[in-house]
């Protein structure tokens, strides 16, 4: 029992630590001494429990997987209504992928690696069955239809993958991506035409013709 216990912790450490150093090198970037290294462990132990690095990336993934599906469970059983629990929903993906390393990891692993879906699959099929239900109980205007809000959620939150640290002066900035996620939420929910223009943004081409118009 001993043994088996060590065993669990120990393979706990090495997926923890695989992440880590993932999170950092990414997949090409990262050996299995490095790992062996970080954790504190033998290559023996680590061969033990993982008999290649693709076998080790794929648990961190799971485990990644796993807890984000915790979220959705908690999220969707304390929601008050549909819409907000999609709201709620980004905002604790977002706290996920800015707390928790292994969540971090394996969602850049299945960019890195593209295959066995992309991190975004465990709680897509979520998202569009609540906004499905928030347009069945009139909670989305006529003007977005869940097929548009769906396409907003995933850009939000795909957002959420890039790194706090990855745009210029974001360590000095108060908030972090959660607080950023809440504002842009706020704008919209609230809408953001004054004057009820809701049209395509113009490209290019459209754009000089009409100014020439």
């Amino acid at each position: 029992m001993v043994k088996q216990e060590r065993a669990v912790r120990t393979r706990a450490g090495l997926v923890r630590s695989a992440a880590a150093e993932f999170d950092r090198d990414g997949y090409a970037g990262t050996s299995l001494s490095q790992i062996s290294k970080a954790a504190g462990v033998s290559m023996g132990a680590v061969t033990f429990h993982f008999a290649s690095k693709a076998d080790l990336a794929e648990a961190v993934r799971e485990e990644g997987r796993a807890v984000t599906r915790v979220t959705l469970e908690r999220v969707t059983a304390e929601r008050t209504s549909a819409l907000r629990a999609v709201v709620d929903l980004t905002v604790e993906l977002t706290r996920l992928m800015e707390r928790d390393v292994v969540v971090r990891a394996g969602a850049r692993l299945a960019r890195e690696l593209g295959e066995g879906g992309s991190w975004s699959d465990v709680w897509l099929p979520t998202v569009r069955d609540l906004l499905d239900e928030a347009h069945r109980a009139g909670q989305l205007r006529d003007g977005a239809p869940p097929e548009d809000v769906t396409i907003l959620v995933e850009y939000l939150t795909g957002g959420a993958e890039a790194s706090p640290h990855s745009r210029p002066g974001a360590e000095n900035e108060p908030e972090g991506p959660v607080g950023r996620l809440n504002r842009v939420w706020r704008v919209a929910l609230a809408g953001v035409s004054a004057t009820g223009d809701t049209g395509a943004a113009h490209s290019a081409p459209e754009a000089r013709r009409a100014g020439e118009g």
